[in-house]
Order: C-alpha cells, then sequence, then structure tokens
C-alpha cells in the first residue's frame, strides 16, 4: 500500500458519500492546483517588504493580492494577516497579542455550541488564561444576551469571543460588540462557520463593530486548510507580531495562494447563490425532519447547520453517527446543551449542508434525504 493508493481511496470515499458535515466542504480544482503549486517551495519567514530570505518578490505580490481579496471580500478595511496555519493558531495569536497569561476571558461554552479554541479548559487557551462561559439559555437554546451582559459584568474580561461551532441561529454581533465595549474588553468574532454567510450578506457582519475577526478558509469559503485574521488598525502590529515571530516561522505560501483563489471564486455573483442555496438546503431539511419525527434543537435554523436531539429516539450521537456512515450518510456526534451525556458519547448530532450544495443538491432533494435519515435512526 503506498500514499497514492490511499490519496485515491479518499477520493472515491468523498464521491460516494453525503457528507453532512458542517465543517467540511469540496476545494476546486483551480484551489487544490495552487496549494500544489511552487509556492510550496519558498521560505518567506516576515511580512510582504520585509522578509528575512531572498527571492520573495513574487511572493510579496502574490500575498498583498490575497490580503485586498479578503478585504474585498468581506468588504472592510480592516487590516489582514493571511499567515495563521489555522483557525486555532489565528485565535492563539489573538489571545498572545492582546493578553498577558491569567487573564480573563469569556466564550461560549463548547457543549452550548462553542468552540475547544475559545478558552476550553483542556486546551491551551482555557489554562493559559482565566476563561468564564457564557451559554445559551435553558428555554429555546438561544444566546441570551442580557445574560450575557450580567456575566461579563461580574468577570470583567478583557476579551470576549463571540462566534460558534454548533449554534443554528444568527449571533448579534453588535450587541456583543456592545456588552464588551461597557466592561472595557476586546471583542474577537470567530465567524469561521458561517464567514461565507457573513461575506455576502447573508448574515449581519461583525467588520465595524468587533476589534479583532478570525476565519478559518476550508469551510464555506471553500479553500484550503488555513486562516484569515482581521483587526482594526491600531492593533495590526500587534497581530502581525503573534503570527511571526511570536507563534509560528516560515508562513505556507502555497496555502495563502490557494486562499486567495478561494476568495477570486467567492468574489463572483455565483458563490452569492451557492451561500443562498446553502440557507434554503439547510432550512428545507431541518423542516423535512421535523415532519418526519425527528427533534431539532432551537425549533429550526438560520444558518448552515442544526443539531438534532436524539434522546427522544432512545440512541445516542455514537451509534447515530456510525448507523448514518454505514448508508453513507457522514455526520458527526455533537454534544448538546445541558446534559451531562460525554463529549465522546453524546445525545446529538450535528447536520450541515455546505457540502452536499456544492455537489448541487437542491431543496428538492431535502425531503428524500431527511426521511431516509429519519428512518435510519428510528430502526
Amino acid at each position: 500500500m503506498k500514499i497514492v493508493d490511499l490519496v485515491k481511496r479518499e477520493t472515491a470515499r468523498q464521491a460516494e458519500c453525503i457528507d453532512l458535515i458542517a465543517s467540511e466542504n469540496y476545494a476546486s480544482d483551480a484551489v487544490k492546483a495552487a496549494l500544489a503549486s511552487d509556492f510550496t517551495n519558498k521560505y518567506a519567514e516576515g511580512y510582504p517588504g520585509k522578509r528575512y530570505y531572498a527571492g520573495n518578490e513574487v511572493v510579496d505580490e502574490m500575498e498583498n493580492l490575497v490580503i485586498g481579496l479578503a478585504q474585498k471580500v468581506f468588504k472592510t478595511d480592516y487590516h489582514v494577516n493571511t499567515q495563521a496555519y489555522s483557525g486555532s493558531i489565528a485565535n492563539l495569536a489573538v489571545y498572545f497579542a492582546l493578553l498577558q497569561p491569567g487573564d480573563p476571558i469569556m466564550g461560549l461554552e463548547l457543549s452550548h455550541g462553542g468552540h475547544l479554541t475559545h478558552g476550553h479548559p483542556i486546551t491551551i487557551s482555557g489554562k493559559t488564561y482565566n476563561r468564564t462561559s457564557y451559554v445559551v439559555s435553558q428555554k429555546g437554546y438561544r444566546l441570551d444576551y442580557g445574560e450575557i451582559a450580567k456575566a461579563a459584568k461580574a468577570s470583567k474580561p478583557k476579551l470576549i469571543i463571540s462566534g460558534a461551532s454548533a449554534y443554528p441561529r444568527t449571533i448579534d454581533f453588535a450587541r456583543l460588540s456592545a456588552i464588551a465595549k461597557s466592561v472595557g474588553a476586546y471583542h474577537l468574532a470567530d465567524i469561521s462557520h458561517i464567514s461565507g454567510l457573513v461575506a455576502t450578506g447573508l448574515h449581519p457582519t461583525p467588520f465595524g463593530n468587533a476589534d479583532i475577526v478570525t476565519t478559518t478558509t476550508h469551510k464555506l469559503l471553500r479553500g484550503p486548510r488555513g486562516a484569515l485574521i482581521f483587526c482594526r488598525e491600531d492593533l495590526a502590529k500587534q497581530i502581525d507580531k503573534a503570527v511571526f515571530p511570536g507563534i509560528q516561522g516560515g508562513p505556507h505560501e502555497n496555502a495563502i495562494a490557494s486562499i486567495g483563489v478561494a476568495l477570486e471564486e467567492a468574489s463572483s455573483p455565483k458563490y452569492v447563490e451557492y451561500c443562498q442555496a446553502v440557507l434554503d438546503n439547510a432550512r428545507e431539511l431541518s423542516q423535512s425532519l421535523q415532519k418526519e419525527g425527528i427533534t431539532i434543537l432551537t425549533d429550526g435554523t438560520d444558518n448552515h447547520l442544526m443539531l438534532i436531539d436524539l434522546r427522544p429516539l432512545g440512541i445516542d450521537g455514537t451509534e447515530a453517527q456510525s448507523r448514518l456512515e454505514k448508508e453513507k450518510i457522514v455526520v458527526n456526534k455533537n454534544t448538546i446543551p445541558y446534559d451531562d451525556a460525554s463529549p465522546m458519547n453524546p445525545n446529538g448530532i450535528r447536520l450541515g449542508t455546505p457540502a452536499i450544495t456544492t455537489k448541487g443538491m437542491t431543496t428538492k432533494d431535502m425531503p428524500s434525504l431527511a426521511k431516509k435519515i429519519a428512518s435510519i435512526l428510528k430502526r
């Protein structure tokens, strides 16, 4: 067995499955070609015009172009750093730039839809900083901004992190920025899951409110694995120094070039149509699942994902994930709010529509897909 054989097998697996993992998507041939380009051969420590290696004339031009594309796509004049290797590194760089060890921070609780990098105790951010979590309401599972404001007033964080990995409703970034400002905190908006919706105006933007915005580039943006950090101009030097030389060495210029191709694709009218189709499919799938007797947390979705509460069916997330995968439907098990089940064996699953929309599925396909999912879960 050689790696090339495993590459072929993975290509075949992706082609034949229905991918409902909310954080996955399919990159275009052009995006993958840039990732495999000769930019992978080049060392480019530093930033455009200030490199530690010679031979970076083309790299500088490319990286500056990607910065401009990011500003264009997200309709912002914020400073842009394209070099973070991942969303996790991007968030860590923000903490490293703006905080001291032990400083208080606030993020959405993981089991309530947050992300590990938002200060979960098991992670470096949770171990380095004094994290307080905010949660969704017990009735309706929505963010309660009044309660978040009370929690912020009590804990007085230096940084409030918004954004989520499993929250199906609209996030009021302006309200969260106001809360942060009221306690003298920075506001970091992590839009990794909804970046395409923000870029196309299908979700309220954090730009102009949040001090820093981070996003991965491989979800709705359909780029390679990487990240973008946007910040107010007065924070630019701190953020750039935190990325390099604070955390990283040489940037992956092939990945940055590939991100640029994805941003070029996201600049087209077709991309707006794609993101609208993602929303339409998510809403139709959610409604169709409910008609089949499946419990959807928050009673629906405003974005690209939904959470299924499996407790009424008497099965857990591990069992549901396994049953569906045997039928070539790929999902991920997921915690649900106010449930004591282990994260490794939770009582929920998360479904998303970005990948199936890229493959060409439409709202007409959702009722039959929902019926199939329901029949598998109810066996």
